[in-house]
């Protein structure tokens, strides 16, 4: 089973948890870690399993590295129906409502177009002491990545 994840990421700290959780599951599966900015996303495919990995900028917004990515979806509107995915979120909570809406935010444009999301939407909050890459780590380890049948 391949495992597709993609990050969206303002400072890299997006990027450093896709790479822990690469690390966590490259030993049960195929891989791949991808930067939302160079993703095309006429290369999202219901036979892979996709973890998205997002940060959260300013006031709620998605991260300059997610907007292409989110961007494509609202223009090109693919039909995603069969596609699984779960989120890995980074915010703060000092931003109060908006707190991890980065995540929140593909996560819905994901399901609005068909696609399914799966486990724990894990939350990272930067106003604690956990640090992400462990968070990440430990939020792989957990991940239950369904049985995808082949297309």
């Amino acid at each position: 089973m391949r495992v597709v994840i993609l990050f969206g990421t303002e400072m890299g700290t997006a990027e450093s948890a896709a790479d822990s959780i690469a690390a966590e599951l490259s030993g049960a599966h195929d891989v791949s870690v991808h930067d939302m900015t160079d993703f095309d996303i006429e290369d999202l495919d219901v036979r892979d399993f996709h973890v998205i990995v997002c940060s959260t900028y300013g006031d709620g917004d998605l991260p300059t590295g997610a907007e292409p990515f989110a961007d494509a979806l609202d223009r090109h509107a693919p039909e995603l129906t069969g596609l699984r995915f779960a989120v890995f979120g980074l915010g703060d909570t000092v931003y109060g409502d908006t707190f991890n809406r980065g995540g929140e935010i593909i996560a819905e444009k994901l399901i609005a177009r068909g696609a399914t999301q799966v486990g724990e939407h894990a939350r990272h909050d930067a106003s604690t002491e956990v640090r992400v890459k462990h968070m990440a780590q430990q939020w792989a380890a957990t991940l239950d990545i369904p049985a995808l049948v082949s297309a």
